[in-house]
């Protein structure tokens, strides 16, 4: 009879080479260090108080050299501090919860989808299909203009959309930080395919009457990594502004995006795209430093747009009917994943353990000199952060990085219980899934939390963040009402 443990006792074999060759390399230094310390004390002990006495006095000091040395010591040390970039903190954040009157069950749209595509029953089982497979649940909300027969994507309905999103985000926001209005130096808006006259930043200025040298900016057709831009402009704005607070606000306006044609294509937003907003307060001010949640690490970003099929993979277009709407390519999946690939290549070094670096450099040069079709070595990036918020923009997207990243389910689960609790929200996902973490009670003084989203261009964005203090379970917020109900089985399909 073959032995039933073999594969099971080298497996745990090989699992604590791993572990013993990731410690060696991750602590080289205080390996190094502590016995050369030891030494140094044993050294120290072994001559006695008399002796030390006797060898201090031997030394001559010159008042000129002992100046001089302090100086250079002195300036070396103010030059480091000066150069070094300031903190940026995120005190906190608010999410909006849509109301209950805007839900839309599998039910509601697809009899909406039949009233108004009875002409192309096609078109409706297409879409029954895609919901089926989307990963959505049955609670996600679209704004008040949709769920009329026909839509009536009006501008003021899309302005109302954006007042209701926005305001409830910013208003939450105040409450949970004690900002006033006029505190804020610093505004930035996104909102991809939503850009009225006045802008969206202006309609936040007007509302909360901020003051009149604020410094406005309002971001459009960036896709649903803008979330993420926003972040890395307010860091830049916050390096050369001390002692200033910036908001960010993430959303994306539904109402007049919603397409209304038979093109599949086109289709497929229709699907998966949901309300959603977040407004976000960072601070490089030292006194936030105490209640801030998190000091923004890094930010990464890729951008494949000189690719023309890269450029094109997620296009606003007219059909041949003259409807505008969002076309998505099929080559999609795979466009992301050569951006993921760039992203990470960059991202890694500056996150990386030194034990997963040096296995990933030896692989590539064994591939280099040996052998081209030695199977590259796939950081794990898991030695890295404790918490990945991948951008839930459907289901597909989800289990290819956690294919690729090589996650587990507990990783990827922030992801895919917002995509079946909220939808795709565009670029305030990566916010509803911070605030799913936190509600679980799972973030802890010292996580690193991996951000990852994807947009039109194409664009691939990264930011890290390490929690500042451990966060308790909130009381408000999106999550509040149903967060015992997740994680929730999500079956490959639902039957309509």
């Amino acid at each position: 009879m073959p032995p039933i443990f073999t594969d099971f006792s080298a497996s745990c074999n090989l699992k604590y080479v791993k572990l013993g060759y990731q410690y060696l390399v991750n602590h080289i230094l205080a390996l190094i260090l502590v016995p050369v310390m030891v030494g140094v004390v044993v050294e120290v002990v072994r001559l006695g108080p008399e002796e030390i006495v006797n060898l201090w006095g031997s030394l001559h000091f010159d008042l000129v050299q002992v100046l001089c040395s302090s100086f250079v010591v002195i300036f070396v040390v103010t030059v480091y501090f000066m150069s070094k970039p300031r903190s940026i903190y995120l005190v906190d954040y608010s999410c909006y919860k849509p109301p209950v009157t805007c839900r839309v069950p599998f039910a509601t749209f697809m009899e909406h989808s039949r009233l108004n595509l009875r002409n192309n029953p096609k078109s409706v089982e297409f879409q029954m299909r895609i919901l089926e497979r989307s990963g959505l649940g049955e609670e996600t909300c679209l704004p008040p203009a949709i769920h009329y027969i026909p839509p009536t994507p009006t501008m003021e309905a899309a302005r109302g959309e954006a007042e209701l999103v926005i305001f409830s985000a910013m208003d939450s926001l105040f409450i949970k930080t004690g900002l006033k209005p006029k505190d804020i130096d610093i505004l930035i808006v996104n909102c991809s395919l939503f850009s009225p006259t006045p802008s969206l930043s202006a309609m936040v200025i007007n509302k909360y009457k901020l003051r009149s040298n604020i410094k406005s900016f309002n971001l459009s057709g960036m896709g649903c990594s803008a979330g993420l831009i926003s972040i890395d402009l307010a860091r830049d704005l916050l390096q050369v502004h001390p002692n200033s607070n910036a908001v960010v606000v993430s959303t994306e306006i539904i109402t007049p995006n919603y397409y209304q044609g038979k093109e599949r294509a086109m289709l497929l937003p229709n699907c998966l795209f949901r309300m959603g907003a977040a407004a976000i307060l960072l601070s490089n001010r030292r006194s936030e430093r105490w209640r801030a949640k998190y000091r923004l690490v890094h930010v990464v970003r890729t951008h494949k747009g000189a690719d023309d099929k890269a450029y094109r993979c997620v296009f606003e277009e007219e059909d041949k009917e003259g409807n505008v709407g969002i076309s998505l390519s099929k080559d999609l999946m795979a466009i992301a994943g050569d951006a993921l690939k760039s992203n990470i290549t960059t991202i890694g070094p500056l996150v990386l353990p030194a034990s997963e670096q040096i296995l990933f450099l030896l692989t590539l040069i064994g591939r280099k000199i040996f052998n081209p079709k030695w199977k590259p070595y796939i950081p794990d990036f898991k030695q890295a952060f404790e918490h990945f918020c991948i951008h839930a923009g459907g289901r597909a997207v989800i289990d290819e990085l956690q294919k690729n990243l090589q996650l587990s389910p507990e990783h990827v689960e922030a992801s895919r219980m917002t995509l079946h609790r909220f939808g795709n929200t565009s670029s305030s996902s990566l916010w509803y899934e911070m605030s799913y973490i936190e509600s679980k009670g799972r973030m802890k003084r010292g996580d690193r939390v991996w951000q990852i989203a994807f947009g039109s261009g194409f664009k691939c964005n990264s930011a890290v963040w390490k929690c500042n203090r451990t966060i308790k379970t909130p009381t408000d917020g999106p999550w509040a009402d149903c967060i015992e109900r997740y994680p929730v089985h999500i079956p490959e399909v639902v039957k309509l």
